[in-house]
């Protein structure tokens, strides 16, 4: 994407990016309802700017005990997903976004609570700074929720796709997500159907979630630019 604006982008860091994206966010939260709440850096800066109208909603519903802490204590109720039959509206990152608004994420760990909210949700509303757009898919770690016991055989069956997988570890041992399941990260894939490569992938014994998100695409991505937030609909 071209810069339209050189000298703002000295004073915009990647920080204030997500700060506007998560402000325009607000745009899209519909009083009166439950809004969705993903997980990551851009989604606290969109969780701190929802502070601002938390009397004109009844709450959220949250994809990690992260973002749920944090919710809370900024004084928004917090419901259970299984309580709430649809969402207007999910706000979330990503760690990749393409130009049809399929998405990898992941990167926070929170992959399977997100799809879970994506799927409740009617409007998906992606929030990420332009370095998140791609023209494929596959430049970032793909995360995959797994269960501990088909970890090898998982990085067998993308080792044969020409991809190499390993498991997430946190101080030395592998990273627990809150589902209690371990994560394995791929690296050198080119997605170029997601949509078939999520349905395939989804399918191996073992894996609870792949971290691309093609059925739970999103419908509009808040982008932030050096020249401000830049509004892609898909």
């Amino acid at each position: 994407m071209s810069n339209s604006n050189p000298q703002s982008s000295a004073t915009l860091s990647q920080d204030d990016l997500k700060t506007l994206v998560g402000q325009a966010a607000l745009h899209y939260v519909v009083p009166g309802e439950i809004v969705g709440v993903g997980t990551g850096s851009t989604v606290n800066k969109f969780i701190d700017a929802l502070a601002s109208m938390k009397d004109q909603i009844k709450g959220a519903v949250s994809s990690s005990v992260a973002s749920t802490e944090r919710l809370k204590a900024l004084g928004i109720p917090v419901f259970d997903s299984n309580d709430v039959a649809e969402l207007s509206v999910y706000i979330d990152g990503a760690d990749e976004i393409d130009g049809q608004g399929n998405m990898v994420k992941g990167g926070g760990a929170a992959l399977t609570r997100e799809k879970i909210v994506a799927a409740l949700s009617r409007k998906f509303v992606c929030i990420a700074d332009e370095s998140k757009l791609v023209p494929m898919l596959g430049k970032y770690p793909l995360p995959v929720e797994v269960i501990p016991m088909a970890a090898q055989q998982v990085i067998r069956q993308f080792a044969a796709m020409g991809g190499q997988a390993r498991i997430r570890l946190k101080d030395g041992q592998p990273l627990v997500t809150d589902n209690g399941q371990i994560l394995v990260d791929v690296t050198g894939l080119q997605i170029s159907d997601p949509l078939a490569f999520e349905s395939q992938v989804s399918q191996w014994p073992g894996v609870v979630t792949v971290g691309v998100f093609a059925f739970q695409k999103a419908q509009v991505c808040l982008l932030g630019t050096a020249s401000g937030v830049k509004t892609l609909t898909f």
